[in-house]
């Protein structure tokens, strides 16, 4: 959710686990994302990782996104779609300083909402109804997603 690749001592410290267990799980995605069909690749560019749309897929998904949204805005859209709602802070420490200017982006087109939070400094960012009109996508859905995630932590 980085929007870019990341390193080992990266990940290491983001999810506070040993470079071992990091190199163990980049064994396992290797291989399960080793299948020609799978729409999702591992990518390695300088000892950084990344998971990545398969490059032969990006014609059909062009097709089906709002032309006026770049690939990183859309990175942080799913974040927080994934997320249902999370703080503007937390939001930039997974997606990076950039985050900001998705954030301004993606609220002058309406597709998340902001609210201040009451006992802190930051910011609540959630889903709009554009959002679920756009994409056609449920709340349950969502919750599914969020669930699977969770599980997975």
């Amino acid at each position: 959710m980085k929007g870019r690749p990341i390193s080992k001592k990266e990940l290491s410290e983001i999810i506070n686990s040993d470079i071992n267990s990091i190199s163990d799980a980049i064994k396992d995605l290797k291989i399960k994302y080793s299948n020609p069909k799978s729409a999702i690749e591992l990518n390695e560019i300088n000892n950084s990782f990344s998971l990545e749309l398969r490059s032969n897929l990006n014609e059909f998904v062009d097709d089906l996104l709002p032309s006026d949204l770049k690939t990183s805005e859309l990175r942080t859209l799913a974040t927080i779609a994934i997320k249902k709602k999370i703080l503007q802070s937390d939001l930039i420490l997974l997606r990076g300083s950039g985050a900001y200017d998705h954030i301004k982006e993606l609220l002058e087109k309406k597709f998340i909402v902001k609210r201040r939070q009451k006992d802190g400094r930051s910011y609540w960012l959630s889903l709009s109804e554009k959002f679920f009109q756009t994409f056609a996508v449920s709340n349950e859905y969502l919750s599914k997603i969020g669930s699977h995630d969770n599980k997975q932590q």
